[in-house]
């Protein structure tokens, strides 16, 4: 009897429809795997989905702490597609939102009761200048003696967590904070505004989308965000075309690091309002994750930020009902992560049917002259008579 298998062909050319429907699809094997696991481990399926997909949009604050969670997301996120769309590595935009935050954290420290209002603008700068001075550890080291980005952006993030630690527990540390490693509680004035009374979204939401706005016409709308890219998909035709690949380099992890530490300014002096070990929350290796399911665009981003943000509502929300461990929040987002590089697969090669039919092979004379079926890749059934083959 006949038999089908599938077989990848490479496409022509990548393919429109699954470079969109790529994430979407991802997705929908990530809430499929999801039922598996909370069958696995003895909950209710109908209930985990729900802390996930359901209670983050379920009422107005809700929604407001969706926002809160997908604003450093999305910031970060943008910075990254900047370096990922200029083939620049950086994974260290964790290390660089830490560093933001305690620069940060620093001039908020200054202000006193008598401070107006005016501070917010400085730490809002000293967040951005921290992210980048980070980020041009990284570039120099590239720049000058050719290290290796990935690695070198990656370990100054235990860096930057280990300079976290020594400063809040020991100059900035609270005298006031029963021994606890953190700093006082920033002032009234160095907070960042709030849009909504009663929610706990700042102006950072605002910022966020500007920066989807302005990142978007940089990488589509001018000369420089062309040579950005150009360098990243053919550094040959780039350097032919006389753009600097130096240039490009430190354009892309200044921007990145920014943007990070934009974000770490905008927690610390925002939701947190001070400086703790609990800053590092891993938005800086999420928002890798952002940056991809969003496909590298900013529109794209707006959306992956807001569902990476309902991962983390949900795994909080998981530990405390369902009483799972909050690490649920990484294996969603890791499950995410590799459903999506599964199903980018379908770009550039498609999946086609193949009919495997059965052939009847010839005999030798001393097996007798009953015939033999054998497997074959033709597309029909061809029995041969050894009586016939013998003649």
């Amino acid at each position: 009897m006949p038999s089908f298998a599938l077989k990848l062909e490479a496409r022509p050319q990548p393919s429109q429809f699954w470079s969109y429907g790529s994430p979407v699809l991802a997705l929908l094997m990530t809430v499929f795997i999801g039922v598996i696991l909370f069958v696995a481990l003895g909950k209710d399926p109908i209930k985990g989905l729900e802390m996930f997909f359901w209670l983050p949009i379920k009422s107005g604050y809700a929604l407001g702490e969706l926002l809160v969670k997908a604003t450093p997301l999305l910031i970060i996120a943008l910075g990254l597609a900047v370096c990922f769309r200029s083939n620049v590595w950086n994974i260290g935009a964790e290390g660089q939102y830490i560093i933001g935050a305690i620069c940060a954290g620093g001039v908020a420290l200054l202000a006193d009761k008598t401070t107006g209002g005016w501070i917010v603008i400085p730490v809002v700068l000293a967040g951005v200048l921290g992210g980048m001075l980070w980020a041009a550890l990284t570039a120099l080291l590239r720049d000058r003696f050719n290290a290796n980005e990935i690695l070198v952006s990656l370990m100054l993030v235990y860096v930057a967590v280990q300079v976290l630690s020594y400063l809040v527990g020991g100059p900035w540390k609270d005298p006031q904070g029963f021994n606890f490693p953190q700093t006082q509680t920033f002032e009234a004035a160095t907070r960042i505004p709030r849009l909504f009374t009663g929610s706990r979204v700042s102006i950072g939401a605002l910022m966020a989308l500007v920066g989807v706005l302005l990142v978007w016409m940089f990488l589509f709308r001018t000369r420089a965000g062309f040579a950005q890219q150009v360098g990243g998909l053919a550094p040959a035709a780039s350097r032919y075309a006389g753009f600097s690949s130096r240039k490009a380099l430190w354009t892309a992890l200044l921007i990145s690091g920014g943007a990070a530490g934009l974000a770490g300014a905008l927690e610390v002096a925002g939701p947190i309002g001070q400086l703790t070990t609990y800053v590092p929350a891993g938005y800086g290796f999420a928002a890798i994750i952002v940056a991809f399911v969003g496909r590298l665009h900013p529109v794209g981003m707006v959306f992956s930020a807001i569902l990476m943000s309902m991962f983390y509502i949900g795994g909080e929300m998981a530990q405390s009902r369902l009483g799972l461990t909050k690490s649920l929040t990484g294996v969603f987002q890791g499950l995410l992560l590799f459903s999506l590089l599964a199903c980018d697969t379908l770009v550039a090669y498609r999946l086609t049917p193949r009919l495997r039919a059965l052939r009847v092979a010839p005999l030798s004379p001393l097996q007798g002259a009953t015939p033999v079926v054998r497997q074959s890749r033709s597309h029909g059934v061809s029995p041969v008579d050894s009586s016939a083959d013998k003649s």
